[in-house]
């Protein structure tokens, strides 16, 4: 709904304008508070929500302290030095050195009854308008971008448009993630001080040690308490987030894509569009913040599941079973295991295409192996298929081999800096280094991007597959086009691909891949079904990396796969237990060979995946919870359904503990004056490798009764777990109408 009194007609400094009333945006406990008393959009508020009704707020305006200027200092929408703002600037911009410094004043605001609107500013005398779009969802999560036009004669070069929320005064500390390959997701925490907290990402994806979330809070925030307000960039290209305490204690948290030397040119009536900001505020601490990401993830019409109510399958994917053998007789074989196990997507990985027998050569030949395929794919497709499984196929289209036809073909395709002309590769200029012996293809160039699109649509077309693992495994380094950076246009291009294949083939699930982890970002995640965790299979380190891209990815969008006995990545030994008790709390599959499985070991492998669908509609639609454990050496995560009716909770032992039993451990998120029965499911209270104890504590063995708030409040004595394993309880409401509606009784 247009809002008319939200346009101006003149310029409220030439004093011919009505103030504007303030915008006010509330859900979910969480309020966005925008005043435009001064002719510029100046945040007041961000977080908790402040009721229905507002003081006169040009009575709160700050005081003006000596030795400053003689105005308040307005913090804007896009924070500008003509405002007074000495902190990081919003915009960065120039018309060949001149124009540096904009003068953004309000020109009109929309606002829309569904909790949005959209600001207009000008600067005539820089020749530019700002649109900002914001959307306050259900759930509470902020969405916020700008678009920059520019409205003069000649070139406008942006540097940097950034997107901004004010912290509470209470925030005093910050939190962020990074890593690297096999290690993503690992958490870091630092005083809030005066001055930049700055993480850049110059891969040209998103990054290894990116950071998925970035978040300052009150001291000692945790899980489950503290004032929190966090950000996400949904950018899969270079980016910076930041936290910036200005010199008058102001604090504001942002982000931005980080853009190359003249990356972003605008000529007259170009526009240029931001990232979309994510924002969270929580009162109860990171779980709240999960909570409001998880809430817009699953209101999306496109989500996983949605539309379909089809549940997200159980995978096998062959690449830690065959590498690069691809031998069709060993490949029926694995198909034949893994459908009497129940597995019901099946995916072959790396090696399929022409010349592909390692990783040195045939990346950009997007054809089916003749001589390893000589009747195509279609006996192993019927094979799988016939066993009432889907199909997937791995691919990496985003790169190439120098030692491929498609290279030999078009050097030229090769991106990179492009700066000495010749004969050779690439037209005989410089090539960025090798990374896993690839090069990146410029899919800003129309025909490579093209010659891509038809192939994987070739692909999709000719054979029954239901899914894509799409991979990109190198970053983007000298990224460019035409002699000019490009990882900009490449990552658009990318988008513009994956929404082109999507397009045309809306059945097909598309994974996101990136040497694992290294792109998990909300821009892919708009675009893809999943992503990749982490190439690491080894539980131990997947017990972080999943808690912590869960903090903003719910588990349905994240693989998580149970590996061989002995980790491919770290050569740790892992009990099947431990290994599918990790695995479960995700998008739930295999990457092992198992066509050897010991009798007992196939039994207990065909129980976890009947126990991941049992409960895999609770794990893929309930709250997210984590206890914030004293013993650094327990964890303590699980997942409540909305309405109390039901649980499941793994407590996992990391290391060995300070104390000699674990004391009571506390179930967090269930409906205090409801009455739960608690039963240990996985493993086997008998099991020797998990437990160390002489004497079980006496439930683990019946099961117990107990109220949601004794279980919040007092806990249950946990059994004593050896290193390196785990215990899943399931939790039911005991008086649930799917029991008849009666007590369940302690056998």
């Amino acid at each position: 709904m247009h809002n008319p009194d939200l346009d101006l007609a003149a310029d409220p400094e030439a004093g011919t304008a009505t103030p504007p009333a303030p915008l006010y945006l509330r859900r979910s406990g969480t309020a966005l508070l925008i005043d435009f008393s001064t002719g510029e959009p100046a945040l007041l508020h961000f977080g908790a929500d402040l009721g229905p009704n507002l003081p006169d707020l040009s009575l709160l305006r700050d005081p003006v302290p000596h030795s400053a200027l003689d105005t308040p200092v307005t913090l804007g929408l896009v924070p500008q030095a003509s405002s007074g703002w000495r902190g990081r600037p919003g915009l960065r911009g120039h018309r060949n050195g001149r124009a540096f410094s904009p003068r953004l004043r309000l020109a009109s605001a929309d606002v829309n009854d569904a909790g949005s609107a959209v600001i207009t500013q000008i600067d005539p005398a820089a020749g530019i308008t700002i649109q900002t779009e914001i959307r306050l969802n259900e759930g509470g999560l902020l969405q916020l971008r700008h678009h920059l036009t520019n409205d003069g004669p000649d070139e406008y070069t942006v540097e940097e448009l950034a997107a901004v929320l004010p912290v509470g005064r209470a925030a005093t500390e910050i939190l962020d993630l990074t890593g690297r390959w096999c290690r993503e997701s690992h958490p870091q925490r630092l005083p809030l001080h005066q001055g930049t907290w700055v993480r850049s990402g110059r891969h040209g994806r998103t990054g290894h040690d990116a950071s998925l979330l970035l978040a300052a809070g009150t001291g000692g925030f945790g899980y489950g308490h503290g004032h929190v307000w966090a950000v996400h960039l949904g950018w899969s290209g270079n980016h910076e987030s930041f936290v910036d305490t200005a010199g008058d204690g102001r604090t504001v948290i942002g982000a931005s894509e980080l853009l190359g030397s003249a990356e972003v040119t605008l000529a007259s009536a170009e526009r240029y569009d931001t990232p979309w900001l994510f924002a969270a505020y929580s009162g109860a601490g990171l779980d709240g913040i999960s909570e409001a990401f998880y809430a817009w993830f699953r209101a999306r019409p496109h989500h996983p599941g949605v539309a379909s109510g089809k549940p997200r399958p159980v995978v096998l994917n062959v690449w830690e079973a065959v590498y690069f053998d691809h031998r069709l007789p060993a490949l029926l074989e694995l198909a034949d295991a893994a459908a009497s196990l129940g597995v019901e997507r099946y995916v072959l990985d790396d090696g399929w295409f022409r010349g592909r027998r390692s990783d040195t050569a045939g990346l950009g030949d997007w054809y089916v192996d003749e001589q390893l395929w000589p009747e195509g794919l279609t006996p192993l497709i019927d094979a799988v298929t016939g066993h009432g499984m889907e199909f997937g196929l791995w691919v990496e289209p985003e790169m190439v081999n120098e030692d491929s036809d498609l290279v030999r073909a078009h050097p030229d395709w090769i991106a990179g800096p492009a700066l000495h002309p010749g004969t050779g590769a690439s037209g005989g200029a410089r090539l960025p280094e090798r990374w896993r012996h690839q090069q990146v293809l410029d899919l800003v160039n129309p025909e490579a991007w093209q010659y891509i699109y038809d192939r994987l649509d070739a692909l999709l077309r000719e054979n029954r597959i239901s899914y894509l693992k799409w991979d990109q495994n190198r970053d983007l380094t000298e990224m460019g086009h035409a002699g000019r950076p490009s990882v900009h246009a490449q990552t658009m291009a990318v988008y513009r691909l994956l929404d082109a294949l999507r397009a045309a083939h809306p059945g097909v699930e598309i994974e996101s891949c990136s040497s694992g982890g290294a792109r998990v970002d909300l821009g892919i995640l708009e675009r893809t079904d999943r992503v990749w965790g982490s190439d690491c299979n080894d539980a131990l380190e997947r017990q972080t990396i999943q808690r912590w891209t869960g903090m903003v990815v719910p588990p349905e969008l994240v693989g998580s796969h149970i590996g061989p006995t002995t980790s491919h990545t770290t050569a740790r030994t892992h009990d099947l237990s431990f290994r599918a008790i990790t695995a479960l709390f995700g998008h739930f599959g295999l990457e092992w060979d198992v066509r050897g499985l010991e009798p007992a070991e196939h039994t207990e492998l065909a129980h976890a995946i009947a126990l991941y669908k049992e409960h895999r509609s609770l794990l893929h639609t309930g709250r997210m919870v984590r206890a914030d454990e004293p013993d650094p050496a327990l964890r303590l995560h699980g997942v409540v359904a909305h309405d109390g009716s039901e649980a499941l909770y793994a407590l996992v032992s990391t290391a060995t503990s300070f104390a000699e039993v674990p004391g009571r451990v506390c179930l967090p998120g269930l409906q205090p004056g409801s009455r739960y029965r608690v039963e240990a499911v996985y493993p086997d209270p008998d099991d020797s490798h998990a437990f160390i104890q002489t004497t079980p504590p006496p439930w683990l063995g019946t099961g117990i009764e107990a109220s949601g708030q004794f279980l919040a409040m007092s806990g249950l004595p946990m059994p004593v777990l050896n290193p390196e394993h785990g215990v899943l309880l399931a939790v039911r409401r005991a008086d649930d109408p799917a029991n008849g509606g009666q007590p369940v009784r302690n056998s």
